[in-house]
């Protein structure tokens, strides 16, 4: 049995459903902050299986480690639990350090004493900062963090690399992901932020459905070629699948180290402004946008090399940006037209 915390979330859904494909057992614990019940209906919709299901919030360490005793069957853990709004995090520095420091220590407190020993860590690009040379490999130098959420990435696989030197027996990897976007090709899952989206493409997607009367461009002023910002944007499915090859390289013990890390992304900048136009393309609408001041935390521009993931994992993204953006498009069309 796989445990995925935060398994109803964008990603952590995703992953469960390629966990499932691929024949394991899963066990999705949530606290449902900021995703829905309804998202499990969805997963057994696309799998034709049920995911075990726990209302959970990993800060209440007593009911952490009463979870582990009632599934003692738990060989893995998957790790997405934690608020990851890069702006908000600037607002509420004290709320993320909680939440996503104080339930990665209870977790891996709970997994130390019931002898669970392969863990697999949602860790960010924002452990890299703005860096000096592009691409970034994983020898890239760790820039102080631009934001108290990149912090808690950078802290947590400190807390990490320091519990697997003590215990030799607990391995674990950590994948350093870009910019997720898109939506499983069912159009059951997808990104579905409560409230507000924080991230690029449910803005846009919601502002063409006519959710948000205009969509916010964060800065032109970037030195980058259009003047936005410059990510790696990864389809979700792609990156769902690198989750499911590092457990089993975990569960088959091919592991290198007994803590490894990786860059999950494209290897390939896109600004902003071209996620807008490819949109714009693949789905003949034209976009409300405004150029409005940079937004704090934000960096200019980052993207991934990926060949030691390439090589090492034997995973490599496949899905382009045009059938990623549409994905996107479809999930938000049938989500709303079904809500």
């Amino acid at each position: 049995m796989i445990l995925t915390t935060g398994g109803t979330g964008y990603i952590g859904s995703h992953t469960v459903v390629e966990l499932q494909k691929a024949g394991f057992e899963v066990l999705i614990i949530d606290n449902l902050s900021n995703s829905n019940a309804e998202i499990i209906d969805r997963i057994e919709q696309i799998t034709g299986i049920r995911p075990f299901f726990e209302l959970l919030d990993l800060k209440n360490k007593e009911k952490t480690f009463d979870l582990f005793k009632k599934y003692p069957k738990i060989e893995a853990v998957v790790h997405f639990a934690a608020s990851k709004a890069v702006g908000e995090s600037v607002q509420k520095p004290l709320m993320y350090y909680e939440n996503n420091i104080g339930s990665l220590l209870n977790i891996l407190q709970a997994m130390e004493k019931y002898h669970c020993l392969h863990f697999v860590f949602s860790s960010s690009c924002t452990v890299y900062g703005q860096p000096d040379i592009l691409p970034v490999t994983e020898k890239s130098i760790r820039q102080p963090a631009e934001s108290p959420y990149g912090n808690t990435k950078m802290i947590s696989e400190d807390i990490i690399k320091d519990f697997a030197v003590s215990n030799k027996s607990f391995q674990a990897i950590a994948l350093r992901y870009f910019n997720p976007i898109g939506a499983h090709e069912s159009g059951l899952i997808g990104e579905l932020p409560n409230g507000i989206p924080n991230n690029l493409v449910p803005f846009v997607t919601q502002t063409a459905f006519g959710l948000r009367p205009k969509l916010s461009i964060f800065g032109n002023d970037y030195n980058t070629p259009d003047g936005s910002c410059i990510r790696d944007y990864i389809n979700v499915v792609d990156l769902a699948q690198a989750h499911v090859v590092a457990i089993k390289r975990l569960l088959d013990n091919k592991n290198k180290n007994n803590f490894e890390f990786f860059n999950i992304g494209t290897g390939k900048g896109i600004s902003v402004l071209e996620i807008v136009k490819t949109f714009e393309k693949v789905t003949d609408l034209k976009l409300n946008y405004e150029i409005i001041g940079r937004r704090i935390g934000d960096i200019e521009k980052i993207w991934a090399e990926t060949s030691l993931a390439n090589e090492e994992l034997g995973w490599k993204a496949q899905r382009n940006l045009e059938e990623t953006l549409l994905s996107a498009w479809n999930w938000e069309c049938n989500y709303r037209k079904t809500n």
